[in-house]
């Protein structure tokens, strides 16, 4: 179900914002308003207005909604339990091999140095 509802968030928001980019802004009014605008869009100058407005709401309205929906389903898979801390149990200890070399590979000398007193 959080799936389908996080596929479903994308679909809406994807859509949001291809009806806001496709409106026109309130400058564009002017134009239309002495008949330059009416003849090249689709709707007419104001045919659009109410239809690209009123999907713009529905689809602001389905994300919110999707949204605390997604929230609240999110919050509820979490395990009841203090802090993140606690969740994680306790550390298991870490073991490192010792590795000897020879002596010859540490000094890069063949024979053993003597440090002197």
């Amino acid at each position: 179900m959080f799936s389908v509802l996080v596929i479903v968030q994308v679909v809406v928001a994807v859509s949001l914002i291809g009806l806001v980019l496709v409106q026109q802004g309130k400058g564009a009014d002017m134009g239309a308003a002495f008949g330059s605008g009416a003849s090249g869009t689709v709707f007419g100058s104001r045919g659009s207005a109410n239809f690209l407005s009123r999907a713009t709401s529905a689809l602001g309205t389905a994300f919110f909604i999707i949204s605390l929906a997604l929230a609240y389903m999110a919050n509820s898979q979490t395990t009841a339990g203090g802090s993140v801390t606690d969740q994680l149990g306790q550390p298991q200890p870490v073991v490192v091999e010792e590795t000897i070399l020879p002596e010859e590979a540490i000094s890069g000398q063949s024979a053993p140095v003597e440090l002197p007193e």
